[in-house]
């Protein structure tokens, strides 16, 4: 072996890592009419994840569900969709509930309850290890719940919407960005939206704010005060991204266009849309 070669195999230049370090977030759900905010879409991150050369690793970057855009059961908010690293699955937000439908659908983050008029429930659950419950409505004050995020629980309603549950932040891209907040509840006043994309609820015939692209926040819900307005947000997309030593090789092969950088010590691929990656 030369000595040139045997430096790079040194410093690991030579060869692909065997393993890498993931965030996989999930697509935020759509918030409800006369509703509980969005779920947002789970959370989930470690280091250690193996690998092995030449062998091609799915990714997909889930959806972001549609926001309800009627009171009927048929229009009930939708639950974000998966995002997949390999073996690594994160479970899309559940959608906020609506007058017809009040419970807030499971989820990664669990939706916050919407309001019947009679009916003050709880939130849908969130998934253990990845996100949080969804707040509960007050029927009384036709308030509804905060979806929730993947570090808080979306609030329960009181005299306006309940805040959607804040999110998680992560340095995995080289720089600390918080994911996965949970859509604020419609309301007599608007729910703020979890920091980590989550869209602000809304109040009077506004439509709920949607969560933020590639954050997986859930969006908001609407109070829906008349026939005019007041549909739900709809939920923001997913993200999945990786980094390991930039001692190690370059990637043999990608495919959905990732972002690729090499900062910090670290070669760093972001996927907004889906694709995979071959070692």
């Amino acid at each position: 072996m030369s000595g040139i070669l045997q430096t790079l195999v040194a410093f690991g230049a030579a060869g692909a890592p065997s393993t890498v370090e993931y965030l996989v977030v999930a697509g935020g759900a759509g918030g409800g009419r006369l509703g509980g905010g969005g779920g947002a879409g789970g959370f989930r991150t470690a280091t250690g994840y193996a690998v092995t050369a030449g062998s091609p690793i799915t990714v997909t970057v889930g959806a972001g569900g549609a926001g309800s855009t009627s009171r009927a059961a048929a229009a009930s908010a939708s639950n974000g969709s998966n995002s997949v690293f390999g073996s690594i699955t994160s479970t899309g937000g559940g959608g906020g509930g609506s007058s017809d439908t009040p419970s807030g659908a499971n989820g990664g983050s669990g939706g916050g309850c919407g309001d019947d008029g009679a009916f003050g429930g709880s939130g849908g659950a969130g998934t253990g290890g990845q996100g949080s419950n969804g707040g509960a409505s007050n029927s009384t004050t036709s308030c509804c719940g905060g979806g929730g995020g993947a570090s808080a629980a979306g609030a329960a309603a009181a005299a306006g919407g309940g805040k959607g549950g804040d999110g998680t932040a992560s340095s995995i891209s080289g720089a600390s960005v918080t994911y996965a907040g949970g859509g604020g509840g419609g309301g007599t006043t608007a729910g703020s939206g979890g920091a980590g994309g989550g869209g602000a609820g809304a109040a009077g015939t506004s439509n709920g704010t949607a969560g933020t692209a590639n954050t997986g926040g859930g969006g908001g819900g609407s109070r829906d005060l008349g026939a005019g307005g007041g549909n739900g947000g709809n939920g923001g997309s997913g993200i999945v991204i990786i980094r390991y030593a930039d001692t190690f090789a370059a990637a043999a092969a990608t495919t959905g266009s990732p972002t690729i950088t090499v900062t910090g010590g670290y070669r760093i691929y972001k996927w907004t849309s889906s694709g995979s990656i071959t070692f």
